[in-house]
This record gives structure tokens, C-alpha cells and sequence, in this order.
């Protein structure tokens, strides 16, 4: 199964891109992740969605070859950062490479509340008439992981909190079955 993954955070010790790397490494037996890298794609504009440079079409051919996508993405302002909305923009236009797609959000941050207003937002985003991706389904499925900067190792930059890694080797393997349904 291909998995392809964005991230809403592009700074360089983002705990979010943390997340997606240990993802990677604990569920390499259940799935190959690739991690795309969002922070390439210049601004979406409508005047180019038709002959899009190179970078974009490349980003857009890697979600239509994928299975399923994994979004991981911090809280800013409460909602989702500006350079994963842009992803979005182009994934949305012309060939539409979210349609039916199935997607897994989640999200870490230093606060209590973990990136639920962020989460909200970027299901609506997914729902929307562009891109109408297939969305794990909330009421339990949720990955809110909130104070992240506790229960990331900042040697190893690993997940440790075992209880966080029990829930998302729980939530990972009712996304399998997601996709797989």
C-alpha cells in the first residue's frame, strides 16, 4: 500500500514533521509512506492551474498514485497553516487528485487542545466541492496530540508517550481498513 503524506508545518524542528518521520519508520511493515514536501509548491494562482510548473504537477502525480494520504499538520491562528492550504488549492483544481481519496488527518501541537480547531477546518477543506476527499470519519478516530513537545524525545526526535503510540497504532489500523472498505 502507497501512503503519501503531508505536512502543515515546514519549520525545521517541527514536531508535527517528527510525527510523520516516526509514522514512517513504526508502520514501514504496514505501508510505504512518502512524505511529500510541501514548501516547493509556489503560490497557488488561477492563472496557471492549466499549465502548472513541473513541481506541481509532480505533487499532484504523487496523491493520484497514492492509496490514501496521512495530513499532519500543527494549529495556527486556529486553523490549518497557510502552506498546506496552498497544497490543497492545488490538489483541487483541474485534476482533482483528492476525489474519493482516502485521507487521515491529524495533527500535534504544544497546547492543551491539540490542533482540534485546526482539524475541524481542514475536514470542511476536504469536504469541499474541489477536492470531496473520503475522510476517516470522526467520533473517535481523532489524533489530537497535544502536548507534543513532552512526549517527543528531542534526541532521538521520536514519539515516546506510550499511551500516544498505543491510540495511533490503534487509529493507523482502522485507517488500513478505511482504505481497504
Amino acid at each position: 500500500m502507497n501512503v503519501v503524506t503531508l505536512v502543515g508545518s515546514i519549520r525545521k524542528e517541527s514536531l508535527n514533521m517528527k510525527i510523520a518521520k516516526f509514522m514512517q519508520d513504526r508502520y514501514k511493515d504496514k505501508f510505504d509512506m512518502q512524505i511529500l514536501n510541501i514548501d516547493i509548491l509556489p503560490f497557488y494562482n488561477q492563472d496557471d492551474e492549466n499549465n502548472p510548473p513541473q513541481v506541481v504537477k509532480d505533487f499532484k502525480r504523487e496523491i493520484a498514485n497514492a492509496d490514501a494520504v496521512i495530513i499532519v499538520t500543527p494549529e495556527y491562528n486556529w486553523s490549518i497553516p497557510g502552506v498546506l492550504k496552498n497544497a490543497l488549492d492545488w490538489a483541487s483544481r483541474v485534476e482533482k487528485v483528492l476525489v474519493n481519496k482516502p485521507v487521515f488527518p491529524l495533527g500535534a501541537s504544544q497546547g492543551v487542545l491539540g490542533t482540534i480547531r485546526a482539524q475541524l477546518h481542514l475536514r470542511d477543506i476536504l469536504s469541499s466541492t474541489g477536492i470531496q476527499a473520503r475522510i476517516l470519519p470522526p467520533g473517535g478516530n481523532e489524533v489530537l496530540i497535544n502536548l507534543a513537545g513532552q512526549k517527543v524525545d528531542v534526541e532521538t526526535d521520536m514519539l515516546t508517550d506510550q499511551t500516544t503510540i498505543e491510540f495511533l497504532d490503534s487509529k493507523i489500523d482502522t485507517f488500513i481498513e478505511f482504505i481497504n472498505s
